[in-house]
């Protein structure tokens, strides 16, 4: 494969420097080529001089087992698509349209050289990330892991192990159950609903909500075990944020977690008791926290117990409060989400959340409660 590389491109720097197009697309075949030379060696194919045994791998392997696609329906696509993203200089063009004649010239992967050029981000982008170091780039970082297949991101996870959505069992509603409640039977929101015991930094889902502090710069806790399992480049993209009030919802991306996003908010303090202000701010850090997911396509979500821990709020309390606030959310949004997860870690909450969900996810319509 290799040799057919660099042959390819020898063929194109052989074609008679003429003016006009195609100098233009010689010119771009040219400077691909010189990045392909330097992803690819001669002899066994390797990158950057490594051994293909890497995470990269299996990009690389994917792309070369892509059928042969059609260059005339591939730049058609890629041309819309470039012009809803404003790339509609000539410039651009001439640049993305040689790009896409190397990728017809060397008969392969064209469909995957078309998604990676579009992003900008070419395979080799993945020998530059360190999710163990503070060093690199966290916007490059970010729009690559983005731009990634769940399947594709794996091999990035810093986590142990990984525990997908269709593993995470979905709370169901006893049947025929009478206790009253104030909310109607909705079977729009059946099979929306988990608990689970476990670490939330292991959820492989969409988004996972951090019980942050102000700073958003990591602390101890929840907090803490995010950003230690995201890695240091979290940090950065916090940073960035500069900071985050009580009650409201900010995202980033989740790096070295099996979650894709990671939504910071932060919760009330309630070390003075409990008042119709932490209560607001409670249901204000979940409703914001959804809102973000569902602006950001994120379609399963999981939350910690905020501000149960060292912030003092009463688990008896707050439950009816979390959830109050997500039954009504998905009233108005069951259309937007798959699945939200009540993540807690004490036998004690996970008991608050199993005796009072019936109250809020009733089996059948029942009759307002006058209380």
């Amino acid at each position: 494969m290799a040799h057919q590389v660099l042959a390819r491109v020898s063929h194109i720097r052989a074609l008679p420097r003429t003016t006009g197009p195609l100098s233009r697309v010689r010119a771009d075949f040219h400077r691909t080529g010189v990045k392909f030379k330097h992803i690819f060696t001669l002899g066994s194919l390797q990158l950057g001089g490594k051994p293909a045994t890497s995470p990269v791998r299996g990009h690389i392997n994917a792309a070369l087992r892509v059928d042969s696609f059609s260059t005339t329906a591939t730049a058609k696509a890629f041309w819309r698509s470039s012009q809803a993203k404003g790339s509609s200089s000539p410039r651009a063009n001439r640049g993305w349209l040689g790009k896409l004649a190397l990728g017809a010239a060397l008969g392969v992967s064209t469909v995957a050289l078309v998604q990676s050029l579009h992003t900008g981000v070419i395979t080799a982008m993945a020998l530059k990330i360190n999710l163990d170091s503070a060093q690199g780039d966290w916007k490059e970082t970010k729009e690559f892991l983005l731009s990634l297949s769940v399947k594709d991101r794996r091999p990035y996870y810093r986590t142990s192990s990984s525990v997908p959505l269709d593993e995470i069992p979905v709370w169901a509603p006893t049947a025929g159950g009478s206790e009253p409640s104030s909310y109607q039977r909705n079977e729009k929101l059946d099979q929306k609903i988990s608990v689970y015991t476990g670490d939330i930094t292991m959820l492989e889902i969409d988004a996972i909500v951090n019980a942050a502090n102000k700073t958003l710069l990591g602390g101890g806790g929840v907090d803490g075990a995010i950003h230690r399992a995201a890695g240091p480049i979290l940090k950065q993209e916090c940073a960035s944020l500069h900071g985050c009030e009580t009650g409201e919802a900010k995202i980033t991306c989740g790096y070295g977690l099996p979650a894709k996003y990671v939504i910071h908010t932060v919760g009330p303090i309630a070390h003075e008791g409990v008042g119709e202000e932490e209560r607001r701010a409670l249901r204000s850090c979940y409703k914001n926290s959804l809102q973000t997911a569902t602006e950001n396509a994120a379609r399963s979500v999981a939350f910690p117990c905020i501000s149960t821990g060292i912030y003092g709020y009463p688990s008896e309390q707050a439950v009816h409060e979390v959830l109050a606030t997500v039954r009504e959310y998905l009233d108005a949004h069951h259309d937007k989400l798959d699945r939200v997860i009540f993540c807690v870690f004490l036998p004690k909450d996970k008991e608050l959340y199993l005796q009072n969900l019936p109250l809020y996810y009733p089996a059948e319509a029942t009759i307002k409660s006058k209380l």
